[in-house]
């Protein structure tokens, strides 16, 4: 019985694989014979995306066959009528892609993707980019912008929102999450969405902090960091469309780079889907000095591997005298056809190009809300919790102060183009909602919005305060503040929010902090004044019911910080998978404070560190407390001497000492003691959820394969390298037991 079902089984898969097989032959032969009928002005039309800005010129160019995809339609009708004109109106009636920034969510709106980071829970993260599929497929948009992926580092940097932080690993393990999401288990289903990997690549290393900054990345520093999440969404996602950075690295803009579009990313990596450039990034390599003009910047990009040009127009302008001035190939303007071709038959846009609008059926579904809220629930992360205040015990007054407390634009955060502030739950309104008949809530703003620098309702909320049992206070940055092109050079809280925290602070009142925010801010001070601090970034829809869920411990928080938290904006860059000096600082050198006056030149130590705030972080990747305590254990190694095809198994027991059931992310890191390049001090290399009840104890496992220790060494070759190891399993980045092993 076992055997004929383990064949039976064995079939099916293979019949699963032939299927698939089948599939793509029939579409590549589907491919070739329309590429013979199209004429070279036609497939141009196929490489032009236009923008939805005008949509009465764009019936016009659609119509004449001259374009391959409009971007930012939301008008099911619109839709339609544009998708009529070019399959039913066109020579070759070929179907448009129509495209659209769903970032975290399209009318349910999730946590900014740094903060569905924090939750270390790649499933869920899934599941909220299905939702995010399901909405904005019914509006007629199949393909997304997201999820950007770019490894992020500096907080001054707006766009770090949007990213997943500041890790390889997490980076791309949610990056296979969300484009699974949106592509969901075939591309053909209507209610699936093409992902597009972005910024591809080195975007989120710009010079500064500063959006659209150049940025100088090494092709080792590439291939060991940047492109690791990009080479992953490809290889087990599936990715069907990846789209160029606006940076130049090295003096070359990501849209004219040949080495990272045909080296890296079609021959090492096999990528078939299609290139799309950022907004206008084709003609901005005349700005960047790469080319002299439009004309130029279109022979580069065309040459270099971009397929489709997002809204600049240079490709209609110029590639047919290009081409006959022979500066481009009709084979790359083929490839780039039928690069684009074959994402419209994966998405089965001949057979079903139009839609059918119920968007009523679909917009803020309960299960969706339900998604929103569960999400954001596992983001937000506890960062202090004194004297356990947290969880609120049947307070009988509680005071809410502050800009964020019942601001539904700004909640949902940034890069929200659909979403409707009317459906979102604030935190003031979810508290009244659930507690306002038993406990007595006063509510006053004091300050309007982050920036406000209006004091004159500090006198009233002090006194308010002084009659509470417990003082909420939500604090953070409005929506606008952070994301593309909103770059920061301080970091601090914006208007008068920090002296309204130490107004409150000095009344005694036990006080909470609620923080949302686009990116991580410099809050040592405020994180000090504060009994309690849950740090919830820019939750979305259903961040008011997540944030008094977990005040009052009706969920536990476990979320963990995918970004290291600066003291101030002086120690940035700072991340926790930095290298090695050769003087590193141990921590007991002196500082400021007690440097004796007259001090010799060589009395400090001659360490690497800053005199005036060390080398600490204020938080590091990997944090987030509990309201439990986890207390790890008899960490053990299946081997210490291992072959480099070998799996190292790791077991520890974990175990909830507390009073509390609760969640711990299980974090495993690694480090190569000694390598033909110098490695970071650690590298995530897997992390595990454990639910636990109080008292609970559980033997956890990971298995390693020593395949997972390769890097790009000396020779620009992916390997491991014999030698020592040290690994880690703990809380966060610098905490855990070290064990070591041997690789021969």
């Amino acid at each position: 019985m076992k055997k004929s079902c383990f064949l039976a089984l064995l079939l099916f898969l293979f019949g699963l694989k032939a299927s698939a097989q089948t599939s793509s032959a029939v579409i590549e032969k589907k491919i070739e014979v329309l590429l013979k009928k199209m004429t070279l002005k036609e497939k141009i039309g196929q490489m032009n995306q236009l923008s939805a800005d005008d949509m009465e010129t764009n019936f016009k160019v659609i119509q004449q066959g001259m374009a391959g995809s409009v971007l930012s339609i939301t008008n099911p009708e619109i839709a339609n009528k544009a998708q009529r004109l070019a399959v039913e109106q066109t020579r070759l009636g070929i179907p448009l892609i129509f495209g659209r920034d769903v970032i975290h969510g399209f009318k349910t709106i999730f946590p900014i993707p740094l903060g569905q980071a924090a939750s270390f829970n790649p499933g869920l993260v899934e599941k909220a980019a299905r939702v995010a599929a399901v909405e904005a497929s019914e509006t007629g948009i199949r393909w997304t912008f997201a999820p950007m992926i770019d490894i992020a580092r500096d907080p001054r940097w707006g766009r770090i929102a949007e990213s997943c932080g500041e890790d390889p690993y997490l980076t791309s393990i949610m990056g296979i999450a969300m484009v699974n999401g949106f592509q969901g288990k075939n591309l053909s289903d209507p209610s699936s969405i093409a992902g597009c990997a972005k910024h591809f690549a080195g975007y989120g290393a710009a010079e500064g902090g500063r959006d659209y900054n150049t940025t100088a990345i090494t092709e080792r520093q590439f291939r060991n960091v940047y492109l690791v999440p990009f080479e992953q969404v490809v290889k087990k996602a599936n990715l069907a469309t990846i789209m160029t950075a606006f940076n130049a690295n090295d003096g070359i803009p990501s849209s004219g780079n040949e080495f990272l579009l045909k080296e890296v990313l079609r021959k090492e990596w096999n990528f078939r889907g299609f290139v799309v450039s950022d907004w206008a990034s084709i003609n901005e390599m005349v700005d960047h000095g790469f080319s002299s003009d439009n004309k130029e910047a279109a022979e580069k990009a065309i040459n270099a591997g971009v397929d489709m040009e997002m809204v600049s127009g240079t490709y209609v302008e110029y590639a047919e005298s290009l081409w006959k001035e022979k500066k481009i190939a009709i084979e790359t303007i083929n490839d780039a056809v039928r690069n684009i071709l074959r994402i419209k038959y994966s998405l089965g846009l001949f057979e079903n190009p139009y839609v059918k609008g119920n968007t009523k059926e679909v917009f803020y579904k309960e299960e969706h809300l339900k998604i929103a809220e569960k999400l954001a629930e596992e983001s937000i992360v506890l960062l202090k919790n004194e004297g356990q205040i947290l969880p609120l015990q049947k307070p009988k007054t509680i005071a809410v102060f502050g800009p964020l407390a019942n601001a539904p634009h700004d909640q949902m955060g940034t890069w929200v183009f659909d979403g409707d502030k009317d459906h979102t739950v604030t935190p003031l309104f979810a508290l009244k909602e659930k507690y306002g008949e038993n406990i007595t809530i006063i509510y006053e703003p004091i300050l309007k919005y982050s920036r406000d620098q209006d004091s004159t309702g500090f006198d009233k909320a002090r006194k308010i305060a002084k009659e509470a049992d417990v003082v909420l206070l939500f604090l953070g940055e409005e929506s606008i503040l952070s994301g593309e092109a909103h770059s920061l050079s301080d970091l601090n809280f914006q208007g008068l929010q920090s002296k309204l925290l130490e107004t409150l602070q000095k009344t005694k009142t036990p006080l909470v902090t609620i923080i949302m925010a686009g990116r991580p801010l410099t809050i040592e001070k405020e994180v000090t004044q504060s009994n309690a601090v849950l740090y919830a970034w820019h939750p979305g829809t259903m961040g008011g019911p997540a944030i008094i869920n977990l005040l009052f411990g009706i969920v536990n928080p476990s979320g963990k910080l995918p970004i290291t938290f600066p003291k101030n904006v002086g120690q940035i860059p700072m991340y926790y998978g930095h290298l090695k000096t050769g003087r590193p600082a141990n921590g007991s050198e002196l500082n400021l404070n007690n440097i004796p006056i007259e001090a010799s030149q060589t009395s400090l130590g001659n360490k690497s560190y800053y005199l005036d705030s060390g080398n600490e972080p204020l938080f590091p990747f990997g944090f987030g407390l509990s309201y439990t305590n986890f207390e790890y254990r008899e960490i053990a190694l299946s081997k210490t001497i291992l072959k480099k095809d070998d799996i190292l198994e790791i077991t520890l027991s974990l175990k909830n000492t507390g009073n509390y059931q609760g969640t711990e992310i299980v974090q495993l890191y690694a480090r190569d003691l000694a390598a033909s390049v110098a490695l970071p001090i650690r590298e995530l290399k897997a992390f595990q959820r454990i639910d636990l009840k109080a008292g609970e104890e559980k033997r956890v496992m990971f298995k390693l394969p020593i395949s997972d220790l390769a890097f790009y060494g000396m020779d620009m070759k992916k390997k491991v390298e014999a030698g020592k190891f040290d690994l880690w399993i703990g809380s966060n980045s610098i905490s855990g037991e070290k064990v070591s092993f041997e690789v021969k």
